[in-house]
C-alpha cells in the first residue's frame, strides 16, 4: 500500500505529481490493512533537504504492499539552517522528543555535510548518537545511509572511516556476496549503486568488527552490510535513494564551484554516469567557461541522457527490510527487544 499523508509536507503533493498513489488519512482509514510508522532523521544540508526526504518516501511508498506507509521526518537542532529550511523543519518534521514518545516501527538515517576529518568533532555528533542508541532499544531495525553508517561504525564497532586518495563517485557495479539473506532474496546478483564519497569503510573493518557483508564493488566498496544479529541495523555505503539527476546535479554543484576558484581542482566525470555525447557536451562547457565565457550549464542536453540502472534493486532490498520489519513487529513475539524475539538473531537466521 501507498504512503499517507498524514501532515501538509509539499513531498506529498509532489509525488502524486509524479505519478505516485498517496493516500489522504480520510482514505487510509477505509482500508483495512495494518500500519508501518517509519522514521526518516534527515541531516542532509539545507539544498538537499527536501529532496533527500522526497527520495526515502518514494523508495519507501514503492517497495512492498504490505502496510500503509506513515513518515515522519525529523532532524538535529545542532544542525545549521538557513531561514527557509528551518522554517520548513519547523511546519512539518517533528521533533525527537515527540519521536521517542509515540515509538516507530523502523528508523532510516540520512548522511550528512561535515567539516574537518573527525566525526566526533560535528557539532551533531552527541545528538545523533543518542537517537542511534534509543532506536537500539525501541526501533525494529535502522537503515543507515552513507554517513550514518561511518558514525556507527566509528561510535559502536571502533573502526574509523579512511579517506581516499579520490573521491568514489558514480554508478559502480554491485555482486551480491551473501545470496542467503533476506534482504538480497530475488534481488539481481548483480546491480548498479551511485556512490557519493571521499571516506569508506573496507570490508576488512566491517568484517573485524562482526559485521555481514551482502553487497560489495570493486570500485565501488561495500554498499550493504547487516549488524552481527543480522538485522537491527542496515548499512548502506552507497546511495540507492539518488534519482536519475542527482549526480549530474552534484557534477554541476562542483563545475561552479572550481570555476569560482572554490575547488582546487576540476572534477573528473562521475564513473559510468554520462554517455560519450554527454560527456563531449561537458567537456565542452567546461572549456568554454575556463576561457571566461558566461553561458548556461547544459542540463537540459544532458538529463534526456541519463539512465537509472538503480532504483529497482534499491525498491527491492528496501521492499525486503520493509518486509521483515513488518514480519517482526506484527508477529505474536512482539519486538526484537521483548521477550520471545532472540535480540542476538531476531530474523532467524541460520
Amino acid at each position: 500500500m501507498p504512503l499517507v499523508a498524514h501532515n501538509a509536507l509539499p513531498t506529498f503533493e509532489r509525488l502524486r505529481r509524479d505519478g505516485m498513489t498517496v493516500l489522504s488519512t480520510e482514505r487510509a482509514g477505509n482500508q483495512v490493512i495494518r500500519e508501518l510508522h517509519i522514521g526518516l532523521l534527515n541531516m542532509m544540508p539545507d539544498a538537499a533537504l527536501e529532496a533527500t526526504e522526497r527520495q526515502f518516501y518514494r523508495l519507501v511508498g514503492e517497495s512492498n504492499p504490505i502496510a500503509q506507509f506513515y513518515m515522519h521526518p525529523f532532524t538535529l537542532p545542532a544542525l545549521p539552517r538557513g531561514d527557509k529550511a528551518r522554517a520548513h523543519i519547523e511546519a512539518y518534521y517533528e521533533s525527537f522528543d515527540s519521536i521517542r514518545e509515540k515509538g516507530l516501527d523502523a528508523l532510516i538515517i540520512t548522511g550528512a555535510n561535515v567539516s574537518g576529518p573527525s566525526l566526533a568533532d560535528q557539532p551533531f555528533w552527541l545528538p545523533m548518537i543518542e537517537v542511534i542508541d534509543w532506536a537500539r532499544d525501541h526501533v525494529t531495525s535502522t537503515l543507515c545511509s552513507c554517513l550514518a553508517t561511518h558514525a556507527v561504525m566509528q561510535f559502536r564497532y571502533g573502526q574509523t572511516r579512511v579517506k581516499q586518495p579520490k573521491k568514489v563517485w558514480g554508478v559502480f557495479e554491485h555482486r551480491v556476496v551473501d545470496p542467503r539473506h533476506p534482504l538480497v532474496a530475488d534481488v539481481n546478483t548483480r546491480f548498479d549503486v551511485p556512490h557519493s564519497r571521499w571516506n569508506d569503510i573496507s570490508r576488512a573493518q566491517f568484517e573485524a568488527a562482526g559485521i555481514r557483508v551482502l553487497a560489495e564493488s570493486a570500485g565501488g566498496g561495500v554498499h550493504l552490510a547487516v549488524s552481527p544479529d543480522g538485522f537491527r541495523t542496515v548499512f548502506f555505503q552507497g546511495h540507492p535513494e539518488y534519482d536519475t539527476v542527482s549526480l549530474l546535479k552534484e557534477y554541476k554543484r562542483d563545475v561552479l564551484l572550481a570555476a569560482a576558484g572554490q575547488l582546487p581542482a576540476w572534477p573528473p566525470f562521475p564513473a559510468r554516469t554520462f554517455d560519450a555525447q554527454s560527456r563531449a557536451l561537458l567537456a565542452e562547457y567546461a572549456g568554454r567557461l575556463r576561457a571566461g565565457e558566461a553561458l548556461d550549464f547544459p542540463e537540459s542536453l544532458i538529463v534526456p541522457r541519463l539512465d537509472n540502472t538503480w532504483h529497482d534493486t534499491a525498491e527491492g532490498v528496501v521492499g525486503n527490510w520493509i518486509g521483515c520489519v513488518y514480519q517482526i513487529t506484527h508477529s505474536e513475539r512482539g519486538l526484537p527487544f521483548m521477550p520471545g524475539i532472540d535480540p542476538d538473531n531476531p530474523l532467524g537466521l541460520a
